[in-house]
Order: C-alpha cells, then structure tokens, then sequence
C-alpha cells in the first residue's frame, strides 16, 4: 500500500474551515467544497481546477488565502461530480457549467481557473459570466501544440486518442497507469526541493486518475488542445490577472506576455523558477498576488 505524502501547506490549510456541498446543474450533481468564512460579506472566489485535476489540487494556493471565502467545484467528469449526461464535454459544456454554477451558487463571485480552467472560466466570462475581476493561474496563451515541447504534446494525443480507442478495459488502463502519471508529473514538476516533488507526485498519482471515464476525459483532452485564452481576451472588459510561469512547458512566457495585451485591462505576474505547477510549487507567491490584486484601487499600493 502506498502511502500519502505529507502536504507542506496541511498546518495552513488546516486552520481554514472547509464544507463539501452539491448543487444540480445542467442536469448532473456538482460536487463543490467551501473554504473560508461563509457569510454573504465575505469577497468569494470560484477556483476552477486544470485538465485530469479535482478541487484537491488548488488548495495550496487556498491555504495562502485566510479570510477569503473560495468555492471550488470539481468539473464535470472529474473527482467526485458525475458527467453531464448525453453531452459532449467540449468547451461550450464546460463554460456553460460554470455560468450556470457560479448564477446557482455565487452570483457575480470573482473567477479564477488554471490551466485548462482558465480556458473554461474565460470562456464563461466572455460568454457572459458576471465576474468582476478574472484570475488567470498559468493561463493557456496559446495552442499547446506550438508550446516548448510541441513533440510531447503531439504524443499527448496519440495516448488520449489510443486510450479512447482500444478495448474499454485495457484503454482505462492505459490512461490510469502510474507510470505514465509519474512522467507527467515529472515533466511538469521544476522545483529542486525533494521533499516538495514527493508531494507533487503524490497529488498527481491521488487525483490524476479520478475522472469518470475515458471519453469525458478524451473529451476535455481534445478541448484542452483545442483552444487557447486568446481567442476571448479582446471582450473580456473585466479586470483580469494573469500569474504566469518563465519555465512553463505548456505556454511559454513569451505567448503569455502577448495575451496580456490582448485584455482590455490585464495585469501580468511572472514567477522564475517555476512551471506549469504554480499551484503547487509557487503557491504563497501567487496567493499574494490575487491578494493584491482584489483589494481595492485606494488599497494596491500598499
């Protein structure tokens, strides 16, 4: 039996009361948990989770955030709420969800997505999403397939493609082996610190595999793929925070300094040192940033 490596941001965590809740949406149970204070005063934050991910996986970055009240959801087809049934799970179900989510459960609550979810939380604003204020972690600036390493992208896809077409058992599986979720991580992980990239491993072999099925999770691989943050930068009139990576395997931060520019009103923040795993190996720094950035205009400077 494998056992859980400890997580260096439990003391912090732990002092911030959380409430697993469900809601229906689209027609499916949503699995959503609460942290911080609940009162209707309190400033609220929908975090939305990256590809292959559930809630878990933001929670580093919550533990840097006492005193805000975040609502993070698991999306569709992944951790612990159901896929949307008799849908495809392409972009338009995934930003449609979270409209209807954040109208349902937090009207009009800051929005924050990494990853793949800053591809489903700018959808959702550009499409009409109420936010006041747009979080982007490690935000996909441009197509992955033109990314630092466009060749590993390309064998990305021949894995979801071969995991989605062979027999149901053995294309599972595939999908589910833990050594190939140990090569993402290390691919993905840049930190030099051991005890650190034992925790990173550790959350990618707890949550990476938890999604509901092979065809939602080749679904939302096709659509990860697919579409890039800059394709709803230019109406996206909301204030908008861009926490980027100078290593990021995924977008390099050239791509990410350009879609700055795209936003109406954009802010960027680059991190050295770090990749794809702001979440997890920058996330005290990129909690102060979303700190700053949410107080308000007489307050920034300080």
């Amino acid at each position: 039996m494998t056992m859980s490596v400890a997580s260096p941001y439990a003391a912090r965590l732990g002092r911030i009361p959380v409430e697993r809740r469900t809601v229906q949406v689209l027609g499916s149970t949503t699995a959503y948990w609460v942290y911080g204070p609940d009162g209707e005063d309190a400033l609220t934050v929908i975090a939305v989770h990256g590809f292959r991910g559930e809630h878990h996986g933001l929670e580093p970055v919550i533990a840097h955030l006492p005193g805000m009240r975040v609502i993070s959801p698991d999306l569709p087809g992944f951790g612990e709420t159901p896929p949307i049934p008799g849908r495809a799970h392409d972009l338009s179900l995934y930003s449609g969800w979270l409209t209807e989510f954040a109208r349902t459960v937090a009207p009009d609550a800051v929005v924050l997505g990494h990853s793949f979810g800053s591809i489903v939380a700018s959808a959702a604003v550009a499409g009409g999403l109420r936010a006041p204020r747009l979080i982007l972690i490690n935000p996909i600036g441009a197509p992955a397939l033109e990314g630092p390493r466009g060749v590993l992208t390309r064998l990305a896809v021949l894995y979801y493609r071969l995991g989605a077409q062979l027999p149901d058992r053995y294309g599972t599986a595939l999908l589910r082996h833990p050594l190939i979720v140990r090569i993402m991580s290390a691919a993905m992980a840049k930190t030099r610190d051991p005890q650190l990239r034992r925790f990173v491993h550790d959350q990618h072999r707890r949550y990476f595999s938890t999604f509901a099925d092979r065809q939602v999770l080749h679904d939302a691989f096709v659509t990860s793929v697919s579409h890039d943050v800059r394709a709803f930068a230019g109406v996206i009139d909301a204030p908008v925070l861009l926490i980027a990576a100078q290593r990021d395997d995924i977008t390099p931060i050239e791509a990410e300094r350009r879609l700055a520019g795209r936003f109406p009103d954009a802010e960027l923040v680059e991190f050295a040192e770090v990749g794809h795993l702001i979440h997890y190996e920058t996330p005290a720094e990129a909690a102060g940033a979303i700190r700053r950035f949410l107080r308000p205009p007489a307050e920034r400077g300080r």
